[in-house]
């Protein structure tokens, strides 16, 4: 097992992320992060009783920014914040976000601009390391400010206040506390403000979002590939050729995975003086679409590491001395290119839907038959028709899902947050927009295995046989109809684990 994940605020990529997760590595804080953690708190102390207004520090916030609290109330005043912004509702956030909330929070703390105390960062460390997750709830985020109602439920644990999912149970954070040993917090001058001012809930969600959408774009060129030789589809539009006269990196990519998937193949040289000249888009155009994708996908992750490295709080402390404010709070970054990715994945599922309602159709080459709707005995049965309906029913949801949340603005604060990035929808929606093309492509694949037994015995590429053969160990050729939910509920289980393409790249070498 890899040793733990160090986190420094400087050099966190999404590539470790990747890695650390899947092995679930326990987190800590580099030296040098803990040394500016400890010199931005020191210089917090000493403005403790400072007779001027240091906004977050010795004032009130938001349109109360002017009011001067005493220090007598300082740790009052961080409570207060943490208690009246802990305002979320809606779903509670998946486990695996919360822990990147987490995770992030740490990351962006080990900035060493916030002015927290380092225990207060070990406390965040521990809930990671033992599974300790706080509730946290989907909506109440401006994502501007920075996500405070859902951070300061992020952060209640600290207080022993909430409640935690420990290891798979719910429980109240007081009690989860006490069993970790560890002290209820008393939070001190700008650690309130500290924890709660940050982009973290649409970074997590950003980055759980990116790791699912990089194996997706890949795995939709796989269900591409598979559909292409069940419908008896040309190679021609994928010769490196035509892609070399637009050299855009994401279109070179994407027809070169499906290239390497059709290596071997004895449908296409079956067809190839076929009358056919030209097939639809849905299938001559992938290299195109896929690879627009693959661009927005290269773009979204530049724009996510820069936010998962960043201090995103407000007022800053600089090594100086100097404590300014600012407004890297304000999720705008974050926001347009979340409601970019799920326009782009939701053009994954809309073109392969496409592609399912192409295999429907059926088609004679030859003397070999592929039936209409999939099924031979259609009229008695319906065949694969109503797993289509289902796919065009969530690309129709992605096109909602799919309009930007980031050209609205709410006013807040009496004015003062006059213009928000609605960043957090973006962030949410998105999450559901991988989850319909996930089982768009699920639908896909479930279609074109069964479009590729009516081939037989002729085989597809060693990359596609390599996945049909995984699918069909768990969905059986249809002969009539049956419970196609059971099949579809099998086959999104193996795009969400990754099997497919990991049979397809064992048969056919690395995609890109």
């Amino acid at each position: 097992m890899p040793g733990p994940l160090t986190l420094s605020g400087q050099n966190l990529t999404l590539t470790h992320l990747r890695t650390a997760l899947a092995a679930g590595v326990p987190l800590r804080l580099s030296g040098d992060a803990r040394r500016r953690i400890k010199a931005s708190r020191a210089i917090v102390d000493r403005l403790h009783d400072d007779p001027t207004p240091h906004y977050g520090i010795n004032t009130g916030f938001g349109i109360l920014a002017h009011q001067r609290v005493p220090a007598s109330d300082i740790e009052q005043l961080q409570e207060n914040l943490i208690l009246s912004h802990a305002v979320g509702v809606g779903d509670e956030v998946p486990a695996a976000i919360v822990r990147l909330m987490l995770l992030l929070k740490v990351n962006g703390l080990a900035v060493g601009m916030s002015g927290v105390r380092p225990v207060v960062v070990d406390h965040l460390i521990r809930f990671y390391n033992e599974d300790a997750l706080p509730v946290v709830y989907t909506k109440g985020s401006l994502g501007a400010s920075g996500d405070l109602a859902p951070l300061a439920h992020l952060v209640l644990p600290l207080l022993g206040l909430g409640e935690m999912i420990h290891r798979g149970r719910r429980r109240p954070a007081r009690a989860v506390l006490r069993q970790l040993g560890l002290p209820v917090l008393k939070l001190q001058s700008k650690e309130g403000l500290g924890l709660i001012n940050g982009t973290q809930f649409m970074s997590a969600y950003a980055v759980h979002c990116l790791l699912r959408i990089e194996h997706l774009a890949r795995t939709a060129d796989l269900a591409a590939a598979t559909t292409l030789e069940a419908a008896r589809g040309s190679a021609t539009p994928f010769d490196a050729r035509i892609h070399a006269a637009r050299p855009h990196a994401g279109q070179r990519d994407a027809a070169a995975n499906v290239r390497a998937l059709l290596r071997g193949s004895e449908i296409l040289p079956s067809h190839a003086h076929c009358a056919k000249v030209q097939d639809p888009y849905s299938l001559r155009c992938v290299p195109q679409v896929h690879g627009a994708v693959r661009l927005a996908i290269a773009h979204v992750r530049e724009v996510v590491e820069t936010e998962i490295n960043s201090a995103t709080d407000n007022p800053l402390v600089c090594e100086n001395g100097d404590v300014i404010s600012g407004g890297n709070f304000h999720g705008e970054p974050l926001a347009f290119v979340l409601d970019y990715l799920a326009i782009a994945t939701a053009e994954l599922a809309s073109i392969s839907e496409r592609r399912i309602y192409m295999l429907l159709h059926g088609d004679t080459i030859g003397d070999v038959k592929v039936p209409k709707l999939l099924m031979k005995d259609t009229g008695l049965n319906s065949g694969f028709m109503i797993p289509q309906y289902t796919a065009a029913a969530l690309v129709s949801e992605n096109k909602v899902f799919a309009h930007p949340a980031s050209v609205d603005s709410i006013p807040s604060s009496l004015g003062q947050e006059d213009h928000v990035s609605m960043g957090s929808i973006s962030a949410t929606k998105l999450l559901e927009v991988v989850k319909n093309t996930e089982t768009v492509l699920a639908i896909e694949f479930m279609c074109a295995a069964q479009g590729l037994e009516f081939l037989r015995p002729l085989k597809a590429g060693r990359g596609v046989e390599a996945a049909f053969a995984e699918v069909r160990k768990g969905i059986p050729f249809a002969q009539a109809d049956r419970l196609f939910h059971d099949d579809v509920a099998t086959a999104l289980a193996l795009v969400r684990s990754e099997k497919l393409l990991t049979a397809a790249e064992k048969a056919a070498g690395k995609l890109c």
